[in-house]
């Protein structure tokens, strides 16, 4: 695993244009975005209340230890916006968890609503308070960091703590990095181009840092692009903020074969060629967030994969757009 210092280096080279962006802006522009960013959260409301449905449980069936998946982060991963339990994103990945195990998979949420990444070690603690060694931990969280203009480098120091105190316990880490916000309705311009630029400069951050705290990441920066922008009432709940049962489909289908691949159950795919390179993870970082339902993995989770570039990680694409 990388030491602290040369991680923290990794993260701030793939997040630079953040701050060159707050300088260009200048201070007439950065008062307009702040009065958009004011506008916005006030036509996001708050229609479902402060948690998502409690989706806790047991899925599936068949003999043999019952696997434990664990899921933490921000109203996304708390499913804000789905109507039953079996709609949220964790209900979702235990069910095809469960179906491609053949094993039963006990669901854990300790996500909680308007969380930031300074908040996972906290919910950490308590998951590993309850389960000390959970199989895999699904982790969405970065959509709060970057409304509150949280540092993408501080926010990734917070991901990468929490991953690397659930490796140590043992268990495999997946995150899906930060979603593209600039496909928001309520988010206008100039602000929508801005949250695009800063929610990918997060995704990158997070991406660098998870991978070389042990995890894995999935990018899903784009995937609210084309297809929400297309069918927004299809794709967003009511609050046109929070993604709809059918948003959220569309994120654990993304998200299920890297649970899955954690714990040896997917097949992986080629090593050679442009869908499963290895490259430089800051490379990694960049290219992921440019590109939808795109995994990256260490090419040696031993960390002895290292360069003049310093770590090296695996790109793999395992869902269309």
């Amino acid at each position: 695993m990388a030491d602290g210092g040369s991680t923290a280096r990794r993260v701030g080279a793939v997040t630079a244009a953040y701050a060159a962006g707050l300088v260009a802006l200048g201070g007439a522009a950065v008062g307009v975005v702040l009065v958009e960013a004011r506008l916005a959260r006030r036509w996001v409301g708050r229609p479902f209340g402060s948690e998502g449905p409690d989706a806790d449980g047991v899925y599936g069936a068949g003999p043999g230890r019952v696997l434990v998946l664990g899921v933490l982060g921000d109203s996304s991963a708390d499913g804000l916006g789905a109507q039953t339990p079996a709609q949220t994103p964790g209900a979702i990945v235990a069910t095809g968890l469960a179906a491609v195990s053949g094993r039963r998979v006990r669901l854990l949420n300790r996500a909680v609503v308007g969380a930031g990444s300074a908040d996972l070690d906290a919910q950490a603690g308590r998951l590993l308070d309850e389960v000390p060694a959970p199989d895999v931990v699904l982790v969405m969280v970065g959509a709060n960091d970057v409304t509150h203009r949280v540092r993408p480098a501080d926010a990734a120091r917070h991901l990468s703590r929490a991953v690397a105190r659930l490796r140590a316990a043992g268990a495999e880490v997946v995150v899906g990095t930060c979603p593209d916000l600039g496909v928001v309705e309520p988010v206008a311009q100039p602000l929508r181009a801005i949250a695009r630029r800063w929610a990918r400069d997060l995704a990158a951050a997070q991406t660098v840092a998870v991978v070389e705290a042990g995890g894995r990441s999935v990018s899903l920066g784009d995937l609210l692009g084309p297809e929400f922008s297309a069918a927004p009432a299809e794709m967003f709940s009511a609050d046109r903020f929070h993604p709809s049962p059918a948003g959220y489909a569309r994120a654990a289908a993304v998200l299920l074969p890297a649970v899955c691949a954690s714990l040896g159950l997917w097949p992986e795919p080629p090593s050679a060629g442009r869908e499963g390179r290895v490259v430089p993870v800051a490379e990694a970082a960049a290219a992921a967030a440019e590109s939808p339902g795109t995994e990256v993995e260490g090419a040696h989770r031993d960390g002895a994969a290292r360069g003049p570039l310093g770590a090296w990680a695996r790109l793999r694409r395992r869902a269309d757009r």
